[in-house]
């Protein structure tokens, strides 16, 4: 994977910057959303152009859609916010789960481990290199037609 990993001189730590880095459209960041989990967490991999859902969320968690604070995911993944990675996670720390709206794009930019890289994936070589637990539909706010 390192000779597939893009490396910014400026930040990419929001969704608006890694696309502006990247030249593409925000919709295909794959940002990494982290929320609590007892003494673990919950990642959620989502399109750019999504927010989650907090019914959806909890339909399927059985708890609500609860952010962790920076120095929770810098601790529980290994990475600050604005560069977590849903790959490379201290083991037994997160459950990740990939979420439908990342399915229109042949390929997306997940962050790769710094709040200035990037990578660019397929869904399945993102589902598979994360561990997913699964495709969840936990989001809303973005279209289902591809661009």
């Amino acid at each position: 994977m390192e000779g597939r990993i893009h490396e910014f001189d400026s930040s990419s730590a929001t969704v608006a910057l890694a696309a502006e880095a990247l030249g593409t459209q925000p919709a295909r960041i794959a940002k990494t959303l982290s929320f609590a989990n007892g003494d673990a967490c919950i990642l959620i991999v989502a399109a750019g152009d999504a927010k989650i859902d907090n019914r959806k969320f909890k339909d399927l968690f059985g708890r609500k859609a609860s952010m962790l604070p920076p120095e929770e995911v810098l601790r529980l993944t290994g990475h600050a916010v604005g560069g977590v990675c849903p790959f490379a996670l201290p083991e037994g720390t997160a459950q990740v789960y990939t979420d439908i709206s990342l399915q229109r794009f042949e390929t997306v930019y997940p962050a790769a481990g710094s709040s200035n890289s990037a990578v660019e994936l397929s869904c399945e070589e993102l589902f598979a290199l994360s561990g997913s637990c699964g495709w969840v539909d936990v989001c809303k706010g973005w279209q289902e037609e591809t661009t």
